[in-house]
């Protein structure tokens, strides 16, 4: 196994200001997918979103899934925003992939933004 399953829910996305930390590593687009709803999400400073899984009150939540070299993926992780990490993260269809996650103190006093359903609807709200 050379790549491994990374989904993002934020700005390393298409088209997104960090996606060229995913090409930068030759990271390959597999498919758009959503969580089981059992996430919630934050927007950090409407920078970046934090995305956590919690016991209720959650919903799905729109990311992407791609295949990731293994080599790169300490680089990705190493260019992300502080704060986050990387975890494991169940998709609608049961698969569990590695994910970038939020640490809880990260969302603290910032503004929750789970009821649009994931980063791009949120920025695409104005």
């Amino acid at each position: 196994m050379d790549r491994i399953n990374l989904a993002v829910n934020g700005t390393l996305m298409r088209g997104l200001a960090l996606n060229g930390n995913l090409q930068a590593v030759d990271a390959v687009f597999v498919r758009e997918a959503e969580t089981e709803p059992c996430y919630r999400l934050w927007s950090i400073g409407d920078r970046h979103p934090a995305m956590l899984r919690v016991a209720e009150g959650g919903q799905a939540i729109a990311l992407e899934v791609w295949a990731v070299p293994l080599q790169g993926l300490a680089q990705i992780l190493l260019q992300e925003p502080p704060g986050l990490c990387i975890g494991k993260v169940t998709l609608g269809d049961g698969e569990e992939v590695l994910g970038v996650l939020g640490e809880p103190i990260l969302c603290e006093g910032q503004r929750e933004i789970t009821q649009w359903g994931g980063w791009r609807a949120y920025c695409a709200q104005g």
